[in-house]
């Protein structure tokens, strides 16, 4: 599990980009790729350089309005799959 203090990046194999026609976010990664919904991609998004998941989550928080506990909530779980999936560099 990433702790709130931890800094992640994105891993150099993934990158964000929006397709074309749809608009929509996609994580590419080799020979794969993840269609993102819209707080995926932000989360995603804020990852592309180097922070730290408490100023992710403070961004996101104040973005949205929502409860910061369910922010992070959701935000801490996002990441670990991403990490499970190597696509983040955790510090």
């Amino acid at each position: 599990m990433i702790p709130p203090g931890a800094r992640v990046r994105l891993a150099p194999k993934a990158r964000l980009q929006n397709d074309r026609l749809s608009g929509k976010a996609f994580l590419l990664y080799p020979e794969r790729g993840l269609e993102l919904s819209e707080s995926a991609a932000r989360i995603v998004a804020a990852c592309v350089v180097e922070k730290p998941v408490a100023a992710i989550v403070d961004e996101l928080t104040a973005a949205s309005g929502e409860p910061r506990e369910r922010i992070e909530s959701e935000v801490l779980s996002f990441l670990d799959a991403l990490d499970d999936r190597g696509l983040l560099v955790v510090t």
